[in-house]
C-alpha cells in the first residue's frame, strides 16, 4: 500500500507537535499526532478509492482543528 506524502498535514492543534495519517488493520485511516497522541475519528473504507478519499478526509479535518485529545476530561 502507498503512503500518503501527498497530503499535506498542519502541526498538532493540541500541541503544535507532528502529525500521521495512520491506517488501523486495513478497514480504517485516521490522523494522530506523534507528540501527544491526540487524533482524528476514524474514518472506515472498503476499496482504494474509498482508501484515499477517506485519507484526505481525515487530513482535512484534521487542518480543521477537530481533533481528540487524550487527555482526562477531554
Amino acid at each position: 500500500m502507498d503512503q500518503f506524502d501527498d497530503i499535506d498535514l498542519a502541526a498538532c492543534p493540541a500541541c503544535g507537535g507532528v502529525g500521521c495519517i495512520e491506517e488501523e488493520g486495513g478497514w480504517c485511516v485516521y490522523v494522530q499526532c506523534l507528540d501527544c497522541g491526540a487524533h482524528t475519528a476514524e474514518l472506515s473504507y472498503k476499496t482504494e478509492e474509498e482508501r484515499r478519499d477517506a485519507a484526505r478526509r481525515a487530513a482535512m479535518t484534521w487542518n480543521f482543528q477537530k481533533v481528540i485529545r487524550p487527555n482526562p476530561g477531554e
